[in-house]
């Protein structure tokens, strides 16, 4: 999988919502159509240009996994986030950056619609834009792979994990096939645009210990006009034992997250490896 990780780093004391992943994921949305967007009627509905559009590609295609995600910190004190970008979209870094620029510095974030000045954006560590200025581009997309292997591995869950089981949302448990599974899927999807339901292997671990707790959180949807739930689960999961390829699984799922609404932050995880 290719993939550019591109760090926005905010020079700012304005207080930050408690998530800032759905207020990104919006405000970002109206920064790309107006920079990508040729239709004289701004409209998605029957428009001659959706197939080769990346608007519609990120915010208006049905059914598929979008090739992006935010990456926040819950309770982050700064308004600084990363954005990561998959294969396909890999090729559209430009028009990605211009949009994040005219986001921050012109359209504004937020009820308020603060906007910023003293900007840093790097694209895989490397300063892009700085001083009011970007750089000239030449940058190639980093591929994901691992060479090493942990057998014993405790997985953060960083930001609400939203993972359906027989069609309810999981509040109380999950269990490691379960976000296995969902990195899978998320995987195939961004891959191949085949979907998949289950794994292709039976995991193999041994002990396992679990601290979740279940997280509230809500966001407000202006296309929708009203709030709407993003609970999901939050805490640690100790791992012993656990097989080369559900490591390797694991390890994908700290670049692409797992479960639900992934594009907006959410199913953000971390894992750690234990002696």
């Amino acid at each position: 999988m290719k993939y550019h990780f591109i760090e926005v780093k905010v020079n700012s004391k304005e207080r930050t919502p408690h998530f800032t992943g759905s207020m990104l994921r919006g405000a970002f949305g109206y920064a790309l159509k107006k920079v990508t967007c040729i239709n004289p009627s701004y409209s998605c509905d029957g428009c001659f240009a959706k197939d080769s559009c990346l608007y519609y590609s990120f915010y208006e295609k049905k059914n598929t996994f979008h090739p992006f995600r935010f990456d926040v910190k819950l309770d982050n004190s700064s308004y600084d986030f990363n954005l990561y970008l998959f294969n396909e979209a890999t090729k559209e870094l430009p028009y990605i950056l211009s949009s994040l620029h005219n986001m921050l510095t012109q359209k504004g974030v937020g009820r308020d619609n603060l906007t910023f000045e003293n900007l840093e954006i790097l694209v895989n560590k490397e300063t892009v834009y700085s001083k009011k200025e970007f750089k000239e581009l030449n940058l190639e997309p980093k591929v994901f792979k691992i060479d090493n292997f942990c057998p014993n591995v405790k997985i953060k869950l960083l930001t609400p994990l939203r993972i359906k089981k027989h069609n309810k949302f999981l509040r109380e448990d999950v269990e490691l096939e379960d976000i296995l599974r969902s990195i899978h899927q998320r995987e195939q999807e961004l891959n191949s645009g085949v979907k998949v339901h289950k794994l292709n292997y039976t995991p193999k671990v041994g002990t396992t210990l679990k601290l979740l707790q279940y997280k509230q959180l809500k966001r407000k949807s202006n296309r929708q006009k009203q709030i709407l739930n993003i609970d999901g689960l939050i805490g640690e999961m100790a791992i012993s034992n656990i097989d080369k390829e559900s490591y390797h699984l694991l390890k994908l799922g700290e670049l692409i997250g797992a479960g639900k609404q992934t594009v907006m932050g959410l199913g953000k995880i971390k894992v750690e490896e234990l002696n």
